[in-house]
């Protein structure tokens, strides 16, 4: 591959026109044009398509564009250096996939008994969904995987699920929201969990692992609630939460943690209602320090 006509593709695509690119790089269009066309008869494929006065990708196009960021992107890195004689970008890392489902509080504790261990090395966490975090595990991307789901047993990966620990569900309300439903914080705790039914209620999303155990426990006490909204981020149902639109559920675990940080009330704890949270490593017996610092951690500390 020429990479020449590579950044000049690169070019086109961030500015949007042959024109501006030109400008850019001290070339005529029809010289651009043509180092352009060389590249496309070379791939097979063309990389643009014209939209109004501009030019947008095609999905080879697309393509293109991701592998060039990396490569360019890597580029300028190796001048820094080499300049600079400080190379961070191959520093120890301890690389770590952290599934948005789990709380971000909850993560929070069981990473950070890692920080000790990593004496030479620097912890690097990915937020996203569990298949593609689980992806890059088994090609070695990411050393471990925080979740609150085992390894689902649908996908074909050759990894290991470390339970952490498990923990209760405890319920919060806003003083606002009580006083606004006519409830004081002692009433509403000698009538908890029927009380629930009479207060909005702030709904896990659906692709939350706790969702379904939440709806069976309310089933099981016969409870029908108010749903105002449904959030698959934890955070932001404790942001609406704080603001006294709705209940809200947290690990009980962190109930006087998340109590003093939203400024919010605790109005019962359902300990048949447990999230359960997990490491997953490529390890079957846990040899890395970081990995054994978490696992140890968890268990002795935070879900003891």
């Amino acid at each position: 591959m020429n990479y020449k006509h590579l950044f000049y593709v690169w070019t086109v695509l961030r500015t949007g026109s042959i024109a501006r690119a030109s400008e850019q790089l001290h070339l005529t269009p029809q010289t651009l044009s043509g180092q352009i066309k060389q590249l496309e008869d070379r791939l097979g494929k063309p990389l643009f398509r014209k939209s109004g006065r501009g030019l947008e990708a095609t999905d080879a196009g697309r393509v293109v564009q991701r592998y060039a960021d990396e490569i360019f992107t890597l580029g300028n890195a190796l001048k820094e250096a080499l300049s600079s004689g400080h190379d961070e970008r191959w520093q120890p890392a301890f690389r770590v996939g952290v599934a948005d489902s789990v709380p971000k509080s909850v993560a929070c504790h069981v990473l950070e008994p890692a920080l000790p261990v990593l004496t030479h090395a620097k912890l690097l966490c990915h937020e996203g969904k569990l298949p593609a975090l689980l992806a890059e595990l088994a090609i070695h991307r990411l050393d471990l995987v925080i979740s609150d789901v085992p390894l689902p047993t649908s996908l074909s990966i050759k990894a290991y699920t470390h339970l952490l620990g498990s923990s209760g569900m405890t319920f919060f309300a806003a003083p606002a929201l009580l006083k606004r439903a006519g409830f004081s914080l002692r009433r509403a705790r000698a009538r908890f969990p029927a009380c629930l039914a009479q207060l909005p209620f702030l709904m896990p999303g659906t692709d939350t692992a706790v969702r379904p155990r939440l709806e069976g426990w309310l089933q099981q006490n016969a409870l029908s609630v108010a749903v105002v909204a449904e959030f698959d981020d934890g955070a932001l149902t404790k942001a609406f939460g704080r603001r006294g639109v709705g209940v809200f559920m947290g690990p009980t675990v962190l109930a006087a943690e998340i109590a003093a940080q939203y400024d919010v009330q605790i109005l019962g704890a359902a300990a048949d209602l447990v999230e359960e949270f997990y490491a997953i490593s490529i390890e079957r017996r846990i040899t890395h320090a970081a990995v054994a610092a978490i696992t140890s951690a968890a268990r002795r500390e935070l879900f003891a």
